[in-house]
């Protein structure tokens, strides 16, 4: 089961590189939360791959960030 997490950024990261748009951040925050609890499925897979993709730097920082806190 996946914990609930709120609709804000759990990673500095994150919170410093925020949107101002409503679909981008629901977007990097799908990503974030990929990173702390990946989801099955080749669908989530995938987009987490092309947000990856489009924002490299971002999601290096998270990745490493959340591996820091573990």
């Amino acid at each position: 089961m996946i914990p609930y997490l709120p609709n804000e950024p759990c990673t500095k990261a994150l919170r410093r590189d925020w949107p101002l748009d409503r679909a981008s951040a629901e977007d990097l925050l799908f990503l974030e939360r990929w990173e702390l609890c990946p989801l099955p499925g080749p669908a989530a897979a995938l987009r987490v791959a092309q947000l990856r993709r489009a924002n490299p730097d971002l999601a290096a920082a998270i990745r490493a960030e959340l591996a820091a806190a573990r």
